[in-house]
């Protein structure tokens, strides 16, 4: 049966809505999501409680009416928005929304852009229009020049007792390894950011470490997992990084323990810029086969296959992409369904991508400090929406040293070599 009109005070909203531009009706119907949103927050959390009750048998926990209006920056606008409220009588208990947390005064999304545009060589003062640009003129009102400095002294403070906190009992299975460069033109020289990001056993990934690094020198790096080590962190299983890096003799005196895996990605890269752009194409398919092997022995094969293809004419190709092959292949020795992560440092990469795009570089002298503090809260960002691993379960198998050969391990490991029944078989395959 067809909905129709049934009031006067219907008609009018009707008419009313359909004279709204676009952005107005997004803007209505965002602000009628986040109330709904509210309020179903709060029907399910009273809902919870329900049988709790005083000795009158009242119940302690209910609605409290409204929250002043208060106004939030999103994407879709401005929004005015007050807050059901909730009225709990349990000793020691208060109810937080979630959804809508008290101060907030602007969304996630309005705030990551704000790095973004910073990173990307932006001062300050240009911000407003960027951002009018970016999100509309109506999610920026209010927003000034003054707001970013306030933001920014927030951030530094956020980040500087952040890069204090203990980690003892913290254990990072993987660790990738990445110094960031950026547009922001500094006092001397461009700002340049020592980046680590480590798997726990639960296959969660997490931001260890994002510091200050002069041109990602061995003694940068050894100050950073120094202070790491000194905070509690313990040595990870594998470290992966660019072969370029000041990183890798860092490791070694701070982690000796940990396995070490060259970045496939940038020696993909790298090795096609030493042969003639004609032979590039093809050099690409046959490093891909490299590196995409199904096991240690095919990979050991295609570097052959390579090495026999463009060595007498063009040696340093094969030089560069042999150099560190100690280094290349440590992958195979974990489990197929983690290769993907454990091949290249792109959990580093994709979360900067969009602010190491060529662009001009500010004119005026940016703040080291500043830099960090924008880095810091754009990787604090992304971290929120990073999903695990793939097979997460089999990253505590690999704390606990269990061995996986070409990605693989045994199913039953106590049985008795001489059994027929012990085969080598994808782990997934007994989990």
């Amino acid at each position: 049966m067809e909905n129709r009109i049934t009031s006067t005070t219907e008609l009018e909203t009707l008419q009313t809505e359909t004279k709204l531009t676009l952005d107005e009706l997004v803007q209505r119907g965002a602000r009628r999501m986040l109330e709904a949103a509210l309020v179903a927050e709060v029907e399910a959390h009273i809902q919870q409680h329900q049988d709790e009750r005083d000795e009158a048998g009242l119940a302690q926990v209910g609605r409290n009416g409204k929250s002043q209006a208060r106004t939030i920056h999103t994407g879709a606008g401005v929004l005015k928005i007050a807050a059901p409220r909730v009225n709990d009588k349990r000793e020691g208990q208060k109810f937080t929304s979630a959804i809508l947390p008290p101060y907030m005064r602007r969304t996630p999304r309005l705030e990551e852009a704000i790095p973004v545009l910073y990173l990307r060589g932006l001062s300050t003062g240009d911000f407003q229009e960027a951002l009018a640009a970016l999100l509309g003129e109506e999610a920026i009102s209010g927003f000034s020049a003054t707001t970013i400095t306030r933001l920014l002294a927030v951030w530094q403070e956020e980040r500087r007792l952040w890069q204090k906190r203990p980690l003892t009992g913290k254990e990072y299975v993987y660790i990738w390894a990445d110094g960031v460069h950026f547009k922001v033109r500094l006092e001397e020289d461009r700002l340049s950011c020592l980046v680590l990001i480590g798997v726990r056993p639960d296959g969660v990934k997490e931001v260890i470490a994002i510091d200050d690094g002069y041109r990602e020198s061995t003694e940068s790096w050894l100050t950073l997992l120094r202070d790491l080590k000194r905070r509690g962190m313990k040595a990870p299983k594998l470290a992966m990084a660019d072969g370029a890096l000041g990183f890798w003799a860092a490791p070694r005196q701070v982690f000796p323990e940990a396995q070490h895996q060259r970045c496939s990605a940038h020696k993909i890269a790298t090795v096609p810029a030493k042969l003639p752009k004609r032979l590039q194409p093809k050099a690409k398919e046959q490093l891909h086969e490299i590196m995409r092997a199904p096991d240690y022995q095919t990979a050991l094969d295609e570097l052959a296959r390579f090495r026999r293809t463009f060595e007498d004419k063009y040696p340093k190709a094969v030089e560069t992409l042999t150099k560190d092959q100690d280094k290349m292949f440590t992958f195979f020795n974990y489990p197929a369904a983690h290769w993907i992560h454990l091949r290249t440092t792109n959990a580093i990469e994709s979360t900067f991508s969009t602010v190491k795009a060529r662009t001009r570089v500010t004119k005026g002298a940016g703040s080291r400090k500043a830099g960090l503090a924008m880095a810091f809260k754009l990787l604090m960002m992304a971290e929120k929406r990073w999903r695990k691993v793939n097979s997460a379960h089999l990253v505590a198998l690999v704390q606990a040293d269990v061995k996986f050969p070409d990605g693989q391990t045994r199913i039953l490991p106590d049985m008795p070599k001489s059994s027929d029944s012990v085969v080598m078989q994808p782990v997934e395959a007994a989990v």
